[in-house]
């Protein structure tokens, strides 16, 4: 579970810096590895942050036989 976290959180990291650099291509109006168009890099970051999420959700340790009951 450990490394399905780590993999979540670089994924999220990957998806912050893509939005930075669409932010910078949209700011300065070049165009970045060749993409055109900067709608592109949010296309993307927003995958990688789906990716991020689904993997939070994977790995929350909540279930039946956990202790959460005992947290209340």
């Amino acid at each position: 579970m450990k490394t399905l976290r780590i993999i979540a959180w670089a994924s999220a990291a990957i998806a912050g810096i893509i939005v930075v650099l669409g932010a910078i291509a949209l700011i300065t109006n070049i165009s970045l590895f060749g993409l055109n168009h900067v709608v592109n890099y949010f296309h993307t970051a927003n995958t990688f942050l789906l990716i991020a999420v689904a993997l939070f959700i994977a790995t929350k340790k909540c279930c039946c036989d956990c202790e959460c009951e005992n947290d209340k």
